[in-house]
């Protein structure tokens, strides 16, 4: 019992601080600006390949549909969440990221079946994310619509 009453709780803080692996935030910080910049930088040389096609806003509809898809596909093949492990938050770029959250539970469930499985467990995670999107722009059109700052 006596060497219970020698932890203190500044003892024990020390401890745990000794104990802790150690973070490297600013090597974490820039894997994250290069890799996030990297995946922008290809989704803006998507924009201008389709460019040569299409007017710019359909290039950037086929831009991000471009995104969307090989971000899927490179979940799919286990390839995005290694970049994910490596990249940190810099594998989370809004499109690419929801992409990765719609298709890995869906993956993580495809066991259980196509309905229950695929389909009931695809938007686990990009659910609520979802709902939110769709609930915040509602109320923001109507308000945009009461107040007539819609121009």
């Amino acid at each position: 019992m006596e060497s219970n009453a020698e932890i203190t709780r500044e003892n024990y803080k020390s401890y745990v601080f000794e104990k802790m692996p150690k973070s490297s935030h600013w090597k974490n910080m820039i894997w994250a600006f290069l890799i996030g910049g990297t995946i922008c930088a290809i989704g803006q040389a998507f924009i201008y390949l389709y460019s040569l096609w299409f007017n710019a806003q359909d290039a950037s509809v086929l831009a991000s549909a471009t995104l969307v898809f090989l971000a899927a596909l490179l979940t799919g093949f286990g390839v995005y969440d290694s970049i994910g492990r490596f990249a940190g938050a810099g594998s989370t770029i809004p499109i690419t990221g929801f992409s990765n959250a719609v298709v890995s539970p869906a993956l993580e469930f495809r066991a259980e079946g196509y309905v229950y499985g695929v389909g009931a467990k695809m938007f686990l995670v990009a659910g609520p994310v979802i709902v939110n999107g769709v609930t915040i722009s509602v109320v923001v059109a109507l308000i945009t619509l009461l107040f007539g700052l819609g121009g």
